[in-house]
């Protein structure tokens, strides 16, 4: 099975001892995967659709897997049990159902070793609502595909201090593990805050200075977080 850098790299973050829950599974590329690379552990495959349940069905079989990974019907981590598994993968889908997915499921998510999260959009409101309810960020990846960066957020239970917002946009780890995508990843922030401050230039009502003011600020915290990094790299 030949994965997308995204699905690799989410795959290759799963301990090889750990028992798997692969939520909003799909089509079950990473489970194939895994088992294709030797993973000898209990993998468990869900979807709370039928129609991308079956799809991964088929997968599964057609890679004459069927008796080696589990396939269930279920949204989010309701359809384990608390104990059933260590890490579960929670990708492909926004920052905000994925928090909502945990918060359905505290008990089940709380007793995991590792949360393998990927979300498509609102990263940082999903950061905010980890640090929130008592999960810890042990690692961040970025990968490019296209255009496109995808933030992968790796959490575990337990405390973690708060910092300023913008590490809810930017990461908390990113900024000091070395990621070769990540200068070029915070210019994106860049363009974006600067295209904001462009649009509501020329405004004068109150709400539009405010977000001048939001504009300079974060892109203020950007350079100084960009100059960090490229001292620290010299």
């Amino acid at each position: 099975m030949k994965l997308s850098p995204r699905l690799k790299t989410i795959a290759d973050l799963v301990p090889s001892n750990h028992r798997l829950a692969d939520v909003g599974t799909d089509h079950a590329y990473i489970p194939v995967y895994l088992r294709e690379q030797g993973h000898k552990e209990h993998i468990i495959a869900s979807d709370i659709n039928q129609g991308p349940l079956d799809n991964a069905i088929s997968t599964i079989a057609s890679n004459q897997l069927s008796g080696a990974i589990e396939t269930r019907l279920g949204g989010g981590l309701v359809p384990y049990s608390i104990g059933e598994i260590d890490t579960a993968i929670i990708a492909g889908m926004g920052g905000i159902l994925i928090s909502q997915i945990l918060e359905a499921s505290m008990d089940v998510a709380m007793e995991l070793d590792m949360l393998i999260l990927q979300p498509m959009q609102a990263q940082d409101e999903l950061r905010e609502w980890l640090l929130s309810h008592s999960f810890s960020i042990v690692d961040e990846k970025l990968v490019k595909e296209g255009r496109k960066y995808y933030e992968i957020i790796v959490v575990k239970k337990g405390q973690m201090p708060k910092q300023d917002e913008i590490y809810n946009e930017l990461g908390y780890l990113l900024p000091v593990n070395d990621d070769p995508l990540f200068i070029e990843f915070l210019e994106t922030k860049v363009n974006k805050y600067n295209m904001i401050y462009k649009s509501v230039k020329n405004e004068t009502s109150e709400s539009s200075v405010l977000k001048k003011s939001e504009c300079l600020t974060k892109l203020k915290q950007l350079e100084e977080i960009k100059q960090c990094v490229l001292t620290r790299k010299k």
